[in-house]
């Protein structure tokens, strides 16, 4: 197996800054999810950049390392759940590209977003119920954190795909010569 020495040392860097994100979320409480997304944006570029296999190291190195080093381990199981939307979809992204011949690719791939997302979401609402929320809650209450998760995963996912497109677009050019 050949590895190129610029993949393992850009991956480096964006494997330290991930996890510098990580731990940086337990230091700035206001801006822990701007932060643990952009964490596991990272798992996207490298998923990009060096293929799905290398982005599935990443990611499990992340986590691993995630682990080892934040102070604060609940973020880092957020950051795995992030993390894992992303590798679902660009996995599913990467098979789509595969069967052009297939109908409505956009839509499957929207639907494939939301299975991803709830397969992590939905079990950690119920299971954890007691650990995220202070007091029991409501069937009603619960209604709408499970669909609040969805309106939150349409902002998060538009995000990813600003970052990819226009920021990454425009930086990876000047960074990967």
């Amino acid at each position: 197996m050949h590895v190129k020495a610029k993949t393992i040392a850009f991956g480096g860097l964006l494997l330290a800054l991930s996890v510098v994100f990580m731990a940086l979320g337990s230091v700035i409480e206001t801006s822990t999810l701007f932060l643990l997304a952009a964490a596991s944006y990272f798992v996207g570029i490298v998923i990009r950049e060096f293929g799905l296999k290398t982005g599935v190291a990443f990611y499990l190195a992340a986590v691993l390392l995630g682990f080892i080093t934040a102070p604060n381990k609940f973020y880092v199981i957020t950051f795995t759940a992030m993390g894992f939307y992303i590798l679902g979809i660009e996995a599913v992204w990467r098979w789509l590209e595969k069967h052009p011949e297939m109908a409505r690719r956009h839509t499957v791939f929207w639907i494939s977003k939301f299975v991803i997302f709830n397969i992590v979401y939905i079990p950690i609402v119920l299971i954890f119920r007691d650990m995220l929320f202070s007091q029991a809650i409501s069937g009603g209450l619960l209604a709408g954190i499970l669909i609040g998760g969805q309106i939150v995963l349409v902002i998060y996912d538009r995000a990813y795909d600003y970052v990819q497109v226009h920021v990454w677009g425009k930086m990876r050019g000047r960074i990967l010569r």
